[in-house]
């Protein structure tokens, strides 16, 4: 008598993670003899539970410099810790000339940002968020900045015990800032 037994699945690291391409361009070195042309491509991967990375690679085809980059976002992998749906508390990301503000949002807001922030987002997992790319234009420059800012999360817990307060300490004011505007108005 023959018994079938079901092998479950082997999961490899590469299988699950999620990669998006976010931009392939077309670069050239200029040689004696004129132009050799190659492929620059930006990848984010991701699992969308904690932990993304950000890839850059130039490669002589498409395919190749997909591979590379996807290799290159594997090492540059960071873990993000996510409170519910969104981040903790506001951090700025600064690579280069660009800085990315990120936001803590509602919960049913989405993902409020655009360009190369949006995949890095996304890919790590948070659902809830508002992003602004605040100077440089670049692609690569982006995500690095939204990278860096992700990376500067800790969980709220840690960081109060690394800065020596109780979380007990911290309470949330008791008045909104909007109401302290109005009794100062009112009595002008």
């Amino acid at each position: 008598m023959v018994k079938v037994v079901e092998v479950p699945k082997v999961v490899t690291p590469e299988e699950e993670f999620k990669e998006k391409v976010v931009q392939i361009r077309r670069v050239a070195k200029v040689v004696k003899g004129g132009k050799r042309m190659s492929f620059r491509s930006l990848v984010v991967v991701g699992d969308g539970k904690g932990r993304v990375g950000v890839g850059v690679a130039t490669a002589g085809d498409v395919s190749s410099a997909i591979r590379k980059s996807v290799e290159h976002a594997h090492k540059r992998m960071v873990t993000v810790p996510l409170s519910d749906r969104t981040i903790p508390y506001v951090v700025e990301g600064i690579y280069g000339a660009s800085r990315v503000l990120l936001r803590p949002a509602q919960v049913g807001r989405g993902v409020i940002a655009g360009g190369a922030i949006r995949p890095v987002l996304e890919l790590a997992g948070i659902k809830d968020v508002v992003a602004k790319r605040i100077g440089g234009g670049s692609a690569i420059n982006i995500a690095l900045a939204a990278l860096h800012g992700v990376s500067l999360l800790g969980e709220r817990n840690e960081i109060n015990k690394m800065l020596g307060r109780n979380y007990t300490e911290i309470k949330p004011s008791e008045e909104s800032p909007n109401q302290k505007s109005a009794e100062v108005s009112a009595h002008a």
